[in-house]
């Protein structure tokens, strides 16, 4: 689970963390008003949306009076925000945050992440902040410091150290123990947060000698989220995809996509091994969707209700192999589905496993126009020709 920057900034105060004085406005006024009540000239007016690149998209605005606050601000909210993750349709900004300037001597990149390979968290370092750290990594690698962190021993005060006196030059002494704090305030946010990501980008600091998080973002784990109850209600509905949040509701595993195809399988592997049968077929998947192993007639139904509100899938690929999940399960969840909604786009069938006779026999018996493939193979051929036909 995403959170915005204001909301990451909260929790970061509550663990120590300095960042600057800001508010969350929804319109133009409410930004005048926030400039006034802020330190400034500069102002920051910042667009709040789970997407990174906002400065590149117009998103983060240095302004130097007020009625230039209120300005960006409208402008933010009116037009929908384009960077290289929302894609070319942009994003709509409900809410922007205005924060006071800070006269900034240098910036850091500082993160905690979860390092799969090590089976461990690991504190980033950089003193290439403000930057994308991919960029960053491919093009200076030797600017990106790791410190991987044993959680029996936790973040330990040689590691903040090690990276803070790899700064050149090296900031004054005052200012080197703020960054060392600062790193273990963030590995402990991280831990108590049950965090994927926690990231500071960048870290700067201001010409006093202070060391502050100008940005913040924060990753929560969804499988900790039971033991994060308050966390919970930060989601932002308005930053779902309509059918994403659909079909989270219902508890199944979508990921809308930008592709023609739409695909309903159970298990995870089967769906990526279906995706890549789609590409090889000259199409492009419209969805990742797995009903799991043990879903219902109720899940499958609701599963195909919303590949077919997907208006750029022109047909579906329905590729179960069925073991916990029978054959003549899927089957009925397809014709329940078919009953409530008119499907006016082809259907490819493939089933294999449990009870495939019966469910082929249902889907036989049905009104239902569909093709059914004996193998992965035929389903390919299939999806090309529906590809060729809708080209």
């Amino acid at each position: 689970m995403k959170l915005h920057e204001y909301q990451a900034k909260e929790l970061f105060k509550k663990f120590g963390i300095p960042v600057p004085e800001g508010r969350v406005v929804r319109s133009g006024d409410e930004a005048l008003k926030a400039g006034r009540e802020l330190k400034g000239p500069p102002w920051v007016v910042k667009a709040q949306v789970h997407a990174g690149g906002r400065g590149k998209g117009g998103g983060v605005r240095v302004v130097q009076a007020l009625e230039e606050v209120k300005k960006a601000a409208s402008d933010i909210l009116e037009t929908p925000l384009v960077t290289k993750q929302t894609g070319p349709e942009g994003r709509k900004v409900h809410q922007v945050l205005v924060e006071e300037g800070l006269q900034i001597d240098r910036e850091f990149y500082l993160a905690v992440v979860i390092d799969r390979a090590q089976a461990r968290p690991v504190m980033i370092f950089s003193q290439a902040g403000g930057m994308e750290i991919e960029e960053v990594a491919a093009r200076t690698p030797e600017l990106v410091l790791k410190q991987f962190i044993d959680p029996n021993t936790g973040w330990m005060p040689f590691q903040a150290r090690t990276l803070a006196y790899s700064v050149d030059p090296l900031p004054a002494p005052e200012t080197l123990k703020e960054l060392m704090a600062l790193m273990g305030k963030l590995y402990k946010a991280f831990l108590a947060l049950d965090c994927s990501l926690a990231e500071i980008n960048p870290l700067v600091i201001t010409r006093d000698g202070g060391a502050m998080a100008v940005d913040a973002k924060i990753n929560i784990d969804d499988n900790a989220l039971a033991r994060q109850k308050e966390l919970r209600s930060l989601d932002d509905p308005n930053e779902k995809d309509p059918l994403d949040a659909k079909a989270e509701a219902h508890h199944l595993n979508y990921i809308r996509l930008n592709g023609n195809i739409g695909a309903m399988v159970n298990g995870a592997g089967l769906a990526m091994a279906t995706m890549d049968v789609i590409k090889l077929a000259g199409a492009e998947p419209a969805n990742f969707l797995d009903v799991g192993g043990g879903a219902s007639e109720e899940m499958v139904t609701r599963g195909l209700e919303i590949i077919l509100e997907d208006k750029n899938v022109k047909a579906i690929l329905i590729n179960i192999f069925g073991g916990i999940l029978r054959c003549d399960v899927l089957a009925r969840g397809v014709l329940a589905a078919a009953e409530k909604t008119a499907i006016k786009v082809p259907l490819i069938v493939r089933l294999e496993g449990t009870n495939v006779e019966e469910g082929r026999r249902i889907l036989q018996e049905s009104k239902l126009e569909f093709m059914v493939a004996k193998d992965m193979a035929e389903a390919a051929s299939m999806v090309t020709e529906q590809v060729k036909r809708s080209a």
